[in-house]
């Protein structure tokens, strides 16, 4: 999974609960384990990323604001984005 200068692969061995396993296998289905894996590590790298750019902007400026994340969010996904989510929903 690991690219390589030349744009390669590189074999890897990675453990995972047999649960896990058994639905990743039945979600990844003709794309295969292997590609699907790759685009979840490729997503969480972005997280990631991000996670890091939002905690330095927040060391140097403070927190972001709700309008600021609201504004955030529209850039990356547009404006049919909802505004609640749920996760803060009683």
């Amino acid at each position: 999974m690991k690219q390589t200068r030349a744009g390669g692969t590189e074999n890897i061995s990675v453990s995972m609960p047999t649960d896990l396993v058994t639905e990743l296998r039945s979600r990844a289905g003709r794309r295969g384990v292997s590609s699907y894996i790759t685009e979840a590590v490729r997503h969480q790298l972005a997280m990631d990323g991000l996670a890091e750019i939002v905690a330095s902007h927040e060391a140097d400026h403070g927190p972001l604001t709700e309008q600021e994340v609201e504004e955030a969010r529209r850039e990356l996904f547009g404006e049919d984005i909802p505004q609640d989510t749920g996760r803060d929903a009683a």
